[in-house]
């Protein structure tokens, strides 16, 4: 029979199978599996359940016991992204939110196996400079940029016209759309069109009322990074993630918010599938946030044991620090007896975005506007 590249024509790669248990699995779209287990097909969750009825239906393959808790892979819906620090793996991220000033460092989430969207800054605040030269440089970028995953626009300009036009430029390419509303009033975005389902914000302080009221009636997700910021969104009602901005343990950051008993599922929750719904990733195959059949296979192993305590407590406030392997797409990113440096690369504490001259060398490392 002809072949090509080695591979018999007409034959299909053979399908990699893993079977993972855990004394919890903690679906977070379902109730906790005790003496649990999730089937890994691909870079995608073929089963969750109990460890027993899954060994025995898959008898050939040898299962890998992890200790505490399997858990989806946390999402940090606000980070900026740098090479130079150490892999936000190592914290149980599989996905994020990507801010990336420059064409360099939005090559990072898609080289670290990564999942979320990058999204390509512009902080130009002037108007003609915008019309004259960063608009161009801008959709050039989309075009162009060297990332196997999902762009977005990171709309982070003080002037209102450059806010305006990129709104109508997320839209033109269906990009989703990041902003952060302490430059702008959440009434301003919402006049010049930003705010829907296709959009999330960052915020730093809180949002009063009103703000909180436009933003359930857009469907718009906040991600949160503060305790100061979280004042009355911890209510259950408005749609949350979790940044953090600089990089870190978005675990931690959810820790800190904890106000109550009743807050611990809802900021688990906030780090997993709210993190997901924020990067319009919650939804359909290989969807983010949870573990459940199609789902990407993305999960984390925290070494707690919640024994007859309530699993979402123990995982928010036993968690943190603790994360002894993540998985991306099925693929093993980080484990705790690895090299911290295998698996991908740094992506942690960008410093910001630009908004002057481009500087001179490869274009690739160039301010995006």
């Amino acid at each position: 029979m002809p072949t090509r590249a080695g591979r018999t024509v007409g034959t299909r790669a053979r399908a990699v199978v893993s079977v993972h248990c855990a004394p919890v699995v903690l679906p977070v779209c379902g109730p906790p599996v005790h003496d649990g287990a999730i089937v890994v097909r691909n870079d995608r969750i073929a089963r969750v359940g109990p460890r027993a009825e899954i060994v025995a239906a898959h008898p050939l393959l040898t299962p890998v016991h992890w200790p505490g808790m399997i858990v989806p892979g946390l999402i940090d819906a606000h980070l900026r992204l740098d090479r130079a620090a150490a892999p936000v793996s190592v914290y149980g991220v599989t996905a994020a939110g990507g801010i990336a000033a420059d064409l360099d460092a939005a090559s990072t989430l898609g080289e670290a196996g990564l999942g979320g969207v990058t999204y390509l800054e512009t902080r130009c605040e002037d108007e003609d400079r915008w019309e004259d030269e960063a608009r161009d440089r801008l959709i050039t970028a989309i075009r162009e940029v060297d990332h196997p995953g999902v762009i977005g626009i990171a709309a982070h300009s003080s002037d209102a016209i450059v806010m305006e036009d990129l709104t109508v430029l997320s839209r033109t390419f269906g990009l989703r759309l990041h902003v952060e509303p302490g430059r702008h009033t959440v009434a301003f975005l919402d006049e010049v069109g930003a705010l829907d389902a296709g959009c999330h914000i960052a915020i730093s302080g809180p949002l009063d009322e009103a703000d909180r009221k436009l933003l359930r009636a857009r469907g718009t997700v906040v991600a949160i990074s503060s305790p100061f910021a979280a004042d009355g969104l911890l209510d259950g009602e408005s749609a949350i993630a979790i940044g953090t901005s600089g990089g870190g343990d978005p675990l931690a950051v959810a820790r800190a918010l904890s106000r109550a008993p009743g807050h611990d599922r809802l900021l688990v929750e906030a780090v997993t599938l709210g993190g997901a719904r924020a990067l319009g990733m919650g939804e359909g195959p290989g969807r983010l946030g949870c573990l459940e059949r199609g789902g990407r296979a993305d999960f984390a192993v925290f070494a707690v044991e919640p024994g007859g305590r309530d699993p979402y407590t123990v995982l928010l406030h036993e968690g943190p620090g603790r994360c002894v392997a993540t998985f991306a797409g099925g693929v093993a990113r980080w484990r705790l007896d690895e090299p911290a440096h295998r698996g991908g690369t740094g992506i942690t504490g960008g410093t910001g975005g630009g908004g002057g001259a481009e500087d001179a060398g490869d274009a690739r490392s160039r301010r995006l506007a």
